[in-house]
């Protein structure tokens, strides 16, 4: 009964997870989507009409409002409304992933091992679609001001297909292969683990995805959050700014290699 318990609760986590997760994407997307709507305010040719009537308002001595002004300012509300609503459904799915941690004190491992597999195969999920850096060009022009050149919000799996597109197949390939592929490949099959841990093709798989883990982990993910930055044009000013993927792929990184050590502990206890 305690087991049936434990499972539902556990399940019940990851559904709340997953909805949290959702919510931080939806609001991630719209943050990128008020961003681009700024930046689309702030091209050279709608910033000179901007300055123009900035300058209209202030002759007119209260007489005239700059209407380009307060939308503007409504769209940098609504901008930082989306990032704070995206950091907060976040926090909430790192507490829904830590209490699913903590589930490992308090039942078993085969089911530890399972639900936080799944656990992590939803932040890994996350981590792939959700932006995780938004990388700015603008430059200050005399009389205009401050105009943005090019916006680009990247999630990891879009900087695949961008690195593709540029004609940088290898190193597409690479980060295809160690932050996406791999990932996925280790997350099912350390599931696949926990429900039919009696067959010797699980001890394989422990062991193979243990020495592999060190290689496809936290320094290719460095590599590639470095990829997604300097792939960005070059300009007088670039402003980069993370975004909530970079936390759910770093959560996937350190939850992933929690699940296969309790994998591994697992089967060790099986065998003695």
């Amino acid at each position: 009964m305690k087991k049936k318990k434990m499972m539902l609760l556990l399940s019940l986590l990851v559904i709340i997870m997953g909805y949290f997760g959702l919510q931080a994407y939806s609001q991630a997307k719209k943050y990128e989507q008020s961003t681009q709507t700024l930046v689309m305010d702030k091209e050279i040719s709608a910033q000179a009409e901007y300055q123009a009537k900035s300058w209209a308002e202030q002759f007119s001595l209260g007489y005239y409002e700059n209407d380009k002004r307060l939308l503007r300012e409504a769209i940098i509300h609504v901008q930082k409304e989306h990032q704070l609503e995206a950091k907060r459904y976040t926090f909430y799915v790192m507490a829904m992933l830590l209490l699913i941690l903590i589930s490992a004190f308090l039942t078993e491992l085969r089911q530890f091992t399972f639900f936080g597999g799944l656990a992590a195969l939803v932040v890994l999920t996350f981590g792939l679609f959700t932006p995780l850096l938004t990388v700015t060009i603008h430059k200050e022009f005399e009389y205009i001001g401050d105009v943005i050149l090019s916006f680009e919000s990247k999630s990891l799996l879009g900087s695949v297909v961008k690195l593709s597109e540029s004609g940088e197949i290898a190193v597409a390939f690479v980060i295809l292969l160690f932050s996406i592929l791999i990932p996925l490949l280790k997350t099912l099959s350390l599931m696949y683990v926990s429900v039919v841990m009696e067959s010797k093709f699980s001890h394989g798989i422990v062991k193979f995805f243990k020495w592999v883990g060190k290689w496809s982990m936290l320094d290719v993910f460095v590599v590639a959050t470095l990829l997604v930055y300097l792939t960005s044009s070059g300009s007088d000013v670039s402003q980069a700014e993370i975004q909530v993927g970079l936390y759910f792929f770093l959560a996937y990184v350190i939850v992933s290699m929690l699940v296969s050590l309790s994998a591994d502990r697992m089967l060790q206890r099986m065998k003695g």
